[in-house]
């Protein structure tokens, strides 16, 4: 398996250092393949509540497309709606963002930061908000500030792909926390909201 390490530095504090596991396993002709990267494990807590994304309404009265999250530490993520669907890979991480992109009585047809695409029984998806820190990003660190804007001070540096809650958006910036810290960071940088999303 292949290991990237996420971690966040604190400004004028020592090196904090957090990591655990997210493993995504695939069937591939019958046998079982893996790769790994790591992010640190929290309990989510808070709930946000959105406005101004358009798109349809899905079976369940709700949005699609939105984001969510998931509630368990084993996600099974399967080809189709249905058991009878054969299970294409697995999440291990409780917590990480999914998009939800389509929904059929109570399967929903989810989306991962990598673009993958599967069917998750609904009850195994939260709604509360989390985000990956710009997973996309080659750049080594991504700065949390104490206000929303470029002028406020540096908080800490976070690695790309970090797993956070996500607080509020407002204006194209974020409120989001990681263990100790909270700070605000661009939006466009976040896995798990989408451009100028309110969130409150």
């Amino acid at each position: 398996m292949e290991f990237m390490n996420r971690f966040a530095i604190p400004f004028q504090t020592q090196l904090s250092t957090g990591t655990g596991m997210v493993i995504r396993l695939f069937l591939v002709f019958g046998f079982l393949t893996s790769f790994a990267i790591t992010a640190p494990f929290f309990a989510f807590s808070s709930q946000a509540q959105t406005t101004g994304i358009t798109g349809s309404v899905g079976q369940s009265g709700l949005p699609v497309p939105r984001f969510v999250s998931l509630k368990s530490n084993r996600v099974n993520v399967r080809g189709g709606p249905g058991q009878d669907h054969s299970i294409s890979w697995v999440f291990l991480q409780q917590g990480l963002p999914v998009e939800i992109v389509a929904e059929f009585e109570n399967w929903r047809q989810v989306r991962d930061s990598d673009g993958e695409e599967g069917w998750v029984f609904h009850s195994l998806l939260s709604a509360r908000r989390t985000i990956l820190v710009a997973p996309w990003s080659e750049d080594e660190f991504l700065t949390l500030r104490d206000r929303p804007d470029e002028g406020g001070a540096p908080i800490v540096k976070l690695s790309p792909g970090i797993l956070c809650d996500l607080d509020r958006c407002v204006d194209g910036w974020c409120q989001i926390s990681i263990r100790q810290f909270e700070g605000w960071i661009k939006q466009e940088l976040l896995f798990g909201t989408y451009p100028d999303e309110a969130i409150n």
